[in-house]
């Protein structure tokens, strides 16, 4: 009885609170669950939960995800507190399963990033394709009350096992949502067009080590940086070259391979998922952000790839004002960082694209109502729908580089004319507008405010007049530099940026020391070591004060540039923590072997041959 009066106090008197209690109550009372530990063709067993409706008057399809971070809680009475991909769809009622993939936590075998796929569904060879097969097909044959159809999903290491599974799919495996799926190391997460990610350090832990034994709690924990810090770009900086690292990871296999493979070799390229996404059949829907600071080069390329390859897949894409995996939970506001883009905005993602997608294909069995490519404009903040992916609509623009900091739209290139600043790795440039500590991954960079880099000698800074009407930038960029440069290596950053005009209102969720009035917003930035100019498995030294070309994409961007702003571009050589300093003297593994003695000032002069690839949207 105190219990009722409890219960019914709560209702009374604490709605919000009573609902919320509800909504986490709803797996356990509406789900039965079963943990089972199934054979791959190699003999292994992977720990797998079955949660099936209660309601067992139909059929249900099957909505899958594979994980390498621990389907947790572990035991048949421990219930999550929400199931599937969003409250929509577990209310709808699926069968939802989830696994630990090879190596982790409760199944068997050895963990390995990112592990190469093996063309063909062989019987004698084990990759993350036929995992999936073979879980699909004992799923299939083994779980009362399924319709036959199976779904999957997963954001970020899980979105990988999503798009992994594409290649050799099983024929039941009809609906598949990577989301923001890495789609190779080499170029998301923990490395960036040759440089390596230096604000990933307190990440290796988590892919680096081992277990040895079944467990239901993380294993590396203890292997984490540990030190409280409250400055990150000086504990970077105290830390010396990389190799000093080794003082922490010198057991950490993932940061191994990452010393012994500087370049784009045969370790990398095998690993790297896109090149094996042919001949998808069924229902793919990729989704990503556009501030997602992890995992944004992978949405992009799985999305296009299959595009490219797989005419019989129904292929679509979602792209969205998010950090990394933020669709997947709503916190009324959306914002990152410092920049407002809507309300709900996650709501509308689940309820309306989500939801149709695997409502329509398990259990409708029709095409999903949804256009091909549904992405939100981050400058004027609404969605737009496309029936193509970079729209086909939209024309080449140049924007190029003129004397007194000047951005020309459509403008004349000058090669006489020249930019020159001096780039030194012992004073680099931060990537932030702020002082923070050490961050297991980095975010809020992604829309920073960057008026103090613009301030700076070692930045080059060019921004156009005040626009009189809106510049709508939509698709790839390609930064085309011609370069002369004192030493025999650099990193060149490229930015572009959102200039606010002075008037521009502030946002209520930033604190006071934020001031909105002319904001340089972050859109869009990428890291380009030099010494790949002529390809990531061909690295070589600058010959010093000779002009060099050095071209490189930036990810995709839909942003209006609204009346007022302007439009801006930094090109500079340090970005520090985020990528680890260049020498700017060619050394082979610059991880392995560079000293303190080697990191040198260098000129590095841009000429005005150089320009920015855009395309734009009338």
């Amino acid at each position: 009885m105190k219990n009722y009066i409890k219960a019914l106090l709560v209702i009374l008197f604490f709605p919000v609170a009573a609902n919320a209690q509800k909504e986490k109550d709803y797996p356990e009372l509406n789900y039965d669950k079963q943990e089972i530990e199934i054979k791959m063709r190699d003999g292994k067993t992977l720990f797998t939960q079955v949660y099936s409706p209660k309601d067992k008057s139909k059929k249900y399809p099957i909505i899958m995800q594979r994980t390498c971070y621990s389907v947790s809680p572990y035991g048949k009475k421990a219930f999550k507190t929400k199931l599937g991909p969003s409250k929509y769809l577990m209310e709808d009622g699926y069968i939802f399963v989830y696994q630990d993939v090879r190596g982790r936590y409760m199944s068997e075998g050895t963990f390995d990033n990112m592990r190469p796929n093996i063309k063909g569904n062989q019987k004698n060879g084990i990759d993350e394709s036929s995992d999936t097969y073979d879980t699909v097909d004992w799923l299939i044959k083994n779980i009362k009350g399924n319709n036959g159809k199976v779904g999957q999903w997963g954001i970020s290491y899980p979105g990988f096992y999503t798009a992994a599974a594409l290649p050799d799919a099983h024929p039941a495996l009809v609906a598949s949502s990577p989301q923001a799926p890495i789609g190779d190391f080499y170029f998301d997460d923990f490395k960036h067009n040759g440089t390596t990610t230096q604000s990933y350090l307190k990440a290796y832990p988590v892919f680096g080590v081992q277990k040895n034994k079944k467990v239901k709690e993380g294993w590396y924990k203890d292997q984490f940086i540990n030190e409280k810090i409250s400055d990150g770009y000086q504990w970077h900086l105290d830390l010396g070259p990389l190799k000093n690292v080794d003082k922490y990871y010198k057991d950490n296999f993932f940061w191994q391979q990452i010393v012994e493979h500087p370049n784009y070799d045969a370790f990398w390229q095998e690993r790297g998922l896109i090149k094996h996404l042919e001949g998808v059949k069924h229902h793919v829907l990729t989704v990503g952000g556009f501030f997602d600071a992890e995992d944004l080069y992978g949405p992009l390329n799985i999305y296009k790839k299959v595009e490219e390859t797989s005419p019989n897949a129904n292929n679509m894409i979602v792209l969205g004002p998010w950090s990394h995996g933020d669709w997947s939970k709503e916190k009324g506001l959306q914002a990152v960082n410092h920049i407002y883009f809507g309300d709900s905005i996650s709501t509308y993602f689940q309820k309306e694209i989500e939801y149709e997608f695997f409502t329509a294909v398990l259990k409708e069995d029709r095409k999903p109502n949804l256009p091909e490519a549904s992405i939100f404009d981050t400058g004027k903040k609404e969605w737009r729908a496309f029936d193509a992916w970079p729209p086909r609509e939209a024309i080449k623009t140049n924007l190029t580089f003129g004397n007194n900091e000047k951005l020309v739209i459509d403008g004349e290139q000058n090669s006489t004319t020249t930019f020159s600043y001096i780039s030194d790795p012992m004073k680099p440039v931060p990537y932030r507008s702020e002082i923070e500590g050490l961050r297991f991954t980095p975010r809020p960079y992604m829309t920073d405010d960057q008026r103090q880099a613009s301030k700076r000698n070692d930045v080059l800074t060019f921004s156009t007049d005040v626009l009189t009407e809106e510049v709508t930038l939509s698709g790839e960029i390609m930064a085309k530099l011609n370069v002369i440069i004192s030493s025999t290596d650099a990193d060149f950053i490229v930015k572009l940026i959102d200039v606010h005009p002075t008037s521009h209102p502030e946002y209520k969720h930033n604190p006071e020391s934020i001031k909105m009035g002319d904001y340089q917003m972050l859109v869009r930035a990428e890291v380009m070591r030099g010494r790949y100019r002529n390809g990531f498995d061909k690295p070589e030294p600058f010959k010093p004060n000779v002009a060099t070309d050095v071209n490189f994409q930036l990810q995709d961007i839909l942003h209006t540039f609204k009346t007022g702003h302007k439009i801006m571009i930094q090109i500079h050589s340090t970005w520090f923590p985020y990528i680890d300093r260049n020498p700017q003297k060619y050394i082979d593994n610059i991880i392995k072997d560079a000293t303190e003695a080697d990191y040198q000032k260098a000129t590095i002069t841009i000429t005005g041959a150089s320009k920015i690839e855009v395309n734009r949207l009338k």
